[in-house]
């Protein structure tokens, strides 16, 4: 990780397909000069969406102009609901229609909404074109803008359609996230946290002490969205397709993703970060019932994010949530789960999480139903 006072640059090693992620203040403003001087030359399809776009959209338009990169914008409606084959075949026309080569570039501008649909139209039009995030949600910058996870929903789950594709630059400007709601921003900060929950103990006592700075700005954001690509960055490195360690990144996912499938991927009443948040609590309770953890280790969880202002509890949950038997047949659904065997990240203590394969249904039925009593 390469530092001066108000940039970073994490770089993820993955031979051949490595790129940067940079990480600092006024990067839209100077993209066209970042991609040019990496990718001269290169043409490329802007995706963003309606409230993105009116806040960011000419800044990234002007310096891509100015770094003599040519660029063919396309505005989508907000929300998860975007994520569908509809929305991918617009974008897809879209860059076809643009007649962009193989080796021009798509370009999200946007959350992680946009990241996803847009990474898996590079992924597949032309079997493969470059492409390069812009985050603007701290959601997508710490997460989802990097390791090349794209895809879409489906009925039947959360991005349960997409292929691997991984960026070739990700530009994370930190001034864009002054303009987030704070909800937005709590949100992304749920997948801060996950990265000390995960294997960094030291990181969330940091976080625990220095969280207020982090939403402030200035140099703890940096590191802290640093640290946390950082964290990514390594986990990716050693396993691309997530087919051992890398299911780590889903700590509280698994709960977390039932829940928004629960309440049909409805932004008013439950967002993804404050289902991560929720599901992280869930994973250190159920960790504790299993008797792998200590109930005080999901209880300074709980505190953490409640302080920052967080759902903690199934039941903060606006409106009513469908029966249990509901909620694991969502569970069911998680791509984690081998052969109908469930498994879950749980943990044996703050930044001790592990993978649990083959998790009893009936206990996680049981606990699902305590839970929702409290």
């Amino acid at each position: 990780m390469n530092s001066n006072a108000s940039r970073e640059i994490v770089r993820v090693d993955l031979g051949e397909r490595s790129y940067d992620i940079v990480i600092g203040s006024g990067l839209i403003a100077e993209a066209g000069v970042e991609i040019a001087r990496r990718k001269p030359g290169i043409r490329c399809a802007v995706i963003t969406d309606r409230n993105v776009a009116a806040a960011h959209l000419d800044t990234l338009l002007a310096s891509l102009a100015a770094g003599g990169v040519e660029a063919v914008p396309l505005v989508l409606e907000p929300g998860e609901k975007t994520k569908r084959f509809e929305e991918l075949i617009r974008v897809c026309d879209h860059v076809l229609g643009a007649r962009l080569e193989r080796g021009d570039a798509v370009v999200a501008l946007g959350g992680g909404v946009i990241g996803d649909l847009s990474g898996f139209a590079a992924g597949i039009v032309r079997r493969g074109m470059a492409f390069i995030q812009i985050p603007t949600s701290l959601l997508a910058q710490v997460d989802s803008s990097v390791g090349g996870k794209t895809g879409i929903n489906s009925s039947h789950g959360k991005n349960l359609i997409g292929v691997f594709h991984q960026p070739d630059l990700v530009l994370a400007d930190t001034d864009v996230l002054d303009t987030l709601p704070i909800r937005e921003f709590r949100a992304g900060y749920a997948e801060v946290a996950k990265y000390g929950l995960i294997d960094r103990p030291e990181f969330f006592a940091w976080l625990e002490k220095n969280w207020s700075e982090v939403f402030f700005g200035g140099p703890a954001r940096i590191r802290a969205i640093a640290t946390g690509c950082q964290a990514k960055a390594d986990v990716v490195a050693a396993d691309e397709r997530e087919t051992g360690a890398r299911a780590l990144l889903n700590l509280g996912h698994t709960f977390g993703h039932a829940l928004e499938a629960a309440t049909d991927y409805d932004g008013r009443r439950l967002v993804h970060g404050e289902g991560v948040a929720i599901g992280m609590v869930l994973a250190h309770e159920f960790s504790a019932r299993m008797n792998l953890a200590s109930l005080d280790d999901a209880a300074r969880v709980r505190y953490h994010l409640n302080e920052v202002g967080l759902p903690t509890r199934m039941s903060d949950i606006e409106g009513e949530l469908p029966a249990t038997d509901i909620l694991m047949k969502h569970i069911g659904q998680d791509k984690k789960v081998r052969r109908g065997a469930l498994t879950f990240i749980l943990t044996r203590g703050i930044g001790q999480s592990f993978v649990a394969s083959d998790v009893p249904p009936d206990e996680v039925f049981r606990f699902l139903e305590d839970k929702r009593a409290t």
